[in-house]
């Protein structure tokens, strides 16, 4: 979960909050849980989600409202896809087109997957609007 790998932690719970904006949990100038309240939730030290923090204001994806809270900033889920888009082509796309060729799959093979997982996706969300 959260301890493994080597990226640091506070890394690691900076992109868990960018997946949860990402996702649709935390939306654009809603506010997101306390230091304290991500800290018990990754039981962590408060110092740790300090850095976290640092990071995601750092970048405009949080903004503090003193003694309120901790805001998504505007353009927040912009940024953050923009940059995990250049962050996807620039390091996984590479490893991904190797793979393909040593695995002899085509485009088309690559596009019928896809499609299939749109599907699954979708009788997924149909299946949840159901119970």
């Amino acid at each position: 979960m959260i301890y493994q790998n080597e990226r640091a932690i506070y890394v690691k719970i900076a992109d868990r909050l960018c997946d949860d904006i990402l996702s649709g949990k935390y939306k654009e100038e809603e506010r997101v849980p306390s230091i304290r309240e991500l800290a018990a939730e990754y039981e962590v030290n408060t110092n740790t989600v300090l850095r976290t923090f640092d990071i995601l204001q750092r970048d405009e994806i949080i903004y503090q409202k003193r003694g309120i809270g901790v805001f998504v900033s505007h353009g927040a889920l912009r940024r953050i896809r923009s940059a995990r888009k250049k962050a996807f082509l620039q390091n996984e796309m590479p490893e991904f087109f190797r793979r393909l060729r040593l695995l002899d799959l085509s485009i088309e093979d690559v596009a019928q997957a896809w499609d299939t997982s749109l599907k699954d996706l979708k009788s997924l969300g149909e299946s949840a609007k159901e119970e």
